[in-house]
């Protein structure tokens, strides 16, 4: 497997589309840590898993869809983020309930969220966290994308699967909500 690892995604898509399963298995292996940031900052929380583990086995049988007119990353991670949206339409009432008590003491699924506490850091994690879920859904894809998967203009494109104008305006609309919402004492704490 270490021969796998030194190869760039496009060898190892082209290999895993001829039935190497060891060249998907390095791809998987690759992309496992984003997939996983992705579905906790977008919402799936403790299901964050199952999401991945569906966007995976979705990616695979998809192989033969994939163009590469974006990167493989992008193009996963878009199939992350349907899983994430799946994921919340189909949670019902549960979602319902949990995102009402996430608004009224946000604080209480940061403290337990042990994936977003090894993405962030301190007091400014909490801040910043609690205030990009009072975000609106769209919002909050577009700032995960740019600033916290580090996903170029043309990445969040085509994960998102929006217009770039769409991207451009909405990520600056979104920063100016974002800065809206948190306290500055709050965020310079920490």
């Amino acid at each position: 497997m270490a021969r796998e690892a030194t190869l760039d995604d496009e060898e190892l898509v082209n290999r895993a589309r001829h039935g190497d399963l060891t060249a998907y298995a390095a791809l998987v292996a690759g992309h496992t840590a984003s997939a996983h940031r992705t579905a906790v900052l977008l919402g799936a929380g403790p299901d964050a898993e199952d999401v991945i583990q569906e966007a995976f086995v979705k990616a695979y049988r998809k192989l033969s869809r994939y163009r590469g007119e974006s990167s493989f990353r992008a193009w996963l991670l878009a199939i992350v983020a349907n899983e994430t949206r799946n994921l919340h339409r189909t949670r019902g009432r549960r979602d319902g309930l949990v995102l009402r008590a996430a608004a009224a003491d946000p604080r209480s699924e940061v403290a337990g969220d042990v994936a977003v506490d090894t993405v962030l850091a301190g007091e400014r994690r909490a801040a910043l966290v609690r205030a990009l879920r009072l975000l609106p859904v769209k919002d909050r894809e577009v700032i995960v994308c740019r600033f916290f998967l580090d996903l170029s203009e043309d990445e969040t494109v085509a994960m998102l699967g929006w217009p770039r104008g769409t991207v451009k305006s909405r990520t600056s609309r979104a920063l100016a909500k974002l800065r809206g919402l948190l306290d500055p004492a709050e965020v310079r704490c920490g």
